[in-house]
């Protein structure tokens, strides 16, 4: 990324050390994601080796996420208060401490907790570099930024297709996940001696006194803007399917349902995961051309998901042809960088001060959808004798539920930001040079 020059007052300047010091901050988040979706491509190990049934499976992932999405207003509250480096070096140690404990886990209970522990350092990082990006980057270069730690984000996830899955079959479960564990060792010494919160020259205000105060109202007023709600039903309906399928249930969906060999399978997660990357670039560059592209993407790629998700389970047979496998695990691919807008729906409506707890909110709204369906499709599987097509049809429904709030909010939204917009004209035409 080139150092440009700031296009509003106050706009840090970016440029190489920017670069530099950001990409830190996306190496911890690209480890994060190695280890929150490891168990991805390890669900039907993790069922022999613990000896547990499909819901009690969705269990590990159900409650990664339960603790991770339960963290995001926490988090950003910390972001905003402590900065980056402090709350990133929290997670790190966390996340690290819960990958190595789920290798030695001896039982399903103890195992449960390294990923609580895991879900609970995850949680920290990704709005930790949304505020890391936000502090030495240019406003304008937002939605690139973030969809760029996004792209590295779903790298994260490739290394889990293609890496974790080929060292547990050569190495086994413990030697696998404690080897991986070294990872996070590795990102946390870059962490501590060369991460930076902001440029020299920048620093925020001195943040307010905290207390039970203070978190109330940073919370109240980033809830109160529409463009925080909107951002977050956009990230609750566009995330969870993809989500859903890489973290547990595609693995067993295309070997269990679609029959097909643990190789096939994974070339088709790794798809999604290449698909990802692809979109997330093409998204970014649309956005920070055509802010009004953010709605029509999202929920064009919210109808290509249902449409695509309801042909799959549709087909007549007991099996799809791959052909329209390979089109889904394609299209799944766009749900990421889909996500990826609610963020620039509450970007503006925020002032720098709340982007974190913004953030959180925002980033909450796609893990509590993902949480839901992984436990709807386990019980759905339990129930029916592990019927996939009744199962995955709960996707429909939270789509349904996100989609109705999306065009509730969306002209609110538009309305409050051209209003800002003028606003902000206004002021800058009084200012006296």
């Amino acid at each position: 990324m080139s150092r440009e020059s700031a296009a509003l007052p106050g706009d840090p300047p970016g440029g190489r050390r920017a670069a530099l010091v950001w990409g830190i901050g996306v190496a911890v988040y690209f480890v994060a994601v190695i280890f929150r979706t490891s168990l991805g491509v390890a669900g039907l190990d993790a069922a022999d080796r613990f000896d547990v049934n499909a819901s009690a499976l969705s269990t590990f992932s159900i409650l990664q996420l339960l603790v991770y999405a339960g963290m995001q207003i926490p988090v950003g509250l910390m972001v905003d208060r402590l900065g980056t480096k402090k709350v990133l070096t929290i997670g790190v140690v966390l996340f690290t401490a819960g990958q190595l404990g789920f290798a030695l886990s001896p039982s399903y209970g103890t195992a449960l907790a390294a990923r609580a522990l895991l879900g609970c350092g995850d949680a920290m990082t990704f709005i930790s570099v949304l505020r890391l990006g936000s502090r030495w980057f240019p406003a304008r270069r937002g939605p690139f930024v973030a969809q760029v730690a996004a792209l590295f984000g779903m790298a994260g996830n490739l290394v889990s297709t293609i890496v974790v899955s080929r060292m547990l079959d050569g190495l086994g479960w413990t030697a696998t996940f404690g080897g991986s564990a070294a990872a996070g060792v590795v990102v946390l010494v870059l962490l501590v001696l060369f991460l930076k919160d902001h440029p020299e020259g920048w620093e925020p205000p001195p943040a307010e006194h905290a207390g039970a105060a203070y978190v109330r109202r940073q919370i109240a007023l980033s809830w109160r803007e529409p463009g925080t709600r909107l951002g977050m039903w956009v990230h609750f309906t566009t995330q969870f399917p993809a989500m859903v399928f890489l973290l547990l249930w595609g693995l067993p969906f295309l070997v269990e349902a679609q029959r097909l060999s643990r190789e096939a399978a994974g070339g088709l997660l790794t798809l999604v995961v290449v698909s990802n990357m692809v979109v997330g670039l093409v998204y970014g560059q649309i956005i920070a051309r055509h802010h009004a592209a953010r709605a029509p993407l999202a929920l064009g790629t919210v109808a290509a998901t249902a449409t695509v998700w309801a042909a799959t389970l549709a087909h007549p047979g007991d099996r799809a042809p791959m052909w329209l496998l390979i089109t889904l695990c394609a299209v799944l691919g766009a749900c990421g960088p889909a996500s990826m807008i609610g963020f620039d729906f509450a970007r503006p409506a925020n002032p720098p001060d709340r982007q974190g707890t913004a953030s959180g909110i925002v980033n909450m709204g796609g893990f509590v959808a993902s949480m839901t369906t992984l436990l709807a499709v386990g019980v759905l599987l339990d129930a029916t004798g592990g019927d996939y097509r009744i199962a995955f049809s709960a996707v429909f429904v939270l789509e349904a539920l996100g989609v109705t709030q999306i065009l509730r909010l969306r002209a609110r939204t538009v309305r409050r930001e051209r209003e800002r917009l003028v606003a902000s004209r206004v002021e800058a035409v009084h200012v006296p040079a």
